[in-house]
């Protein structure tokens, strides 16, 4: 665990027991990355898919090139970004750009990766090279379940751009 990363104050998961959970230590491996990560997606599940990328990117800045994290943190932005371009500005062909990217990052990372359902990602991101419309509506999961965004949330974002 690097120093620059804990945050004590980082609440466990809500239920399983992802990569980047310790359940001995009861801490994430990476607590900035778990708090970042909550920011992200309930962002993203209210559509706010700008917001959602600047979560993951400010976040993705604290790892080296080469990292699981770096690569599932890249792959997120990535994520935000396709649906920013599909849901804003109906540019599916750099929606597609984006998710062939993110794939790639996403690629053998684990399954409950501090705590997104990277399989549904992967699958959703799959169907959408072929259908755009796939995601619609689409929510991202952690810990199991559609979590959604709180004022706590825009302040966070907020406060990355300050």
């Amino acid at each position: 665990m690097d120093d620059h990363t804990r945050d004590p104050d980082v609440s466990p998961p809500r239920s399983g027991d992802p990569t980047g959970w310790n359940a001995t230590a009861q801490q994430w491996e990476h607590a900035t990355l778990r708090r970042a990560l909550v920011h992200g997606v309930r962002l993203f599940n209210a559509g706010e898919f700008h917001e959602s990328h600047d979560c993951f990117e400010d976040e993705w800045y604290n790892y080296g090139n080469g990292t699981d994290e770096s690569r599932f943190l890249h792959g997120m932005v990535q994520v935000a970004a396709g649906a920013y371009k599909h849901h804003d500005f109906r540019d599916d062909a750099g929606m597609r750009s984006l998710f062939e990217t993110a794939l790639d990052y996403l690629a053998g990372l684990p399954r409950d990766y501090y705590g997104v359902d990277l399989l549904d990602v992967r699958t959703k991101l799959t169907q959408a090279l072929e259908d755009p419309t796939a995601i619609e509506g689409w929510q991202l999961r952690l810990d199991g379940a559609v979590v959604v965004a709180e004022e706590r949330d825009y302040a966070y974002v907020e406060a990355l751009e300050h």
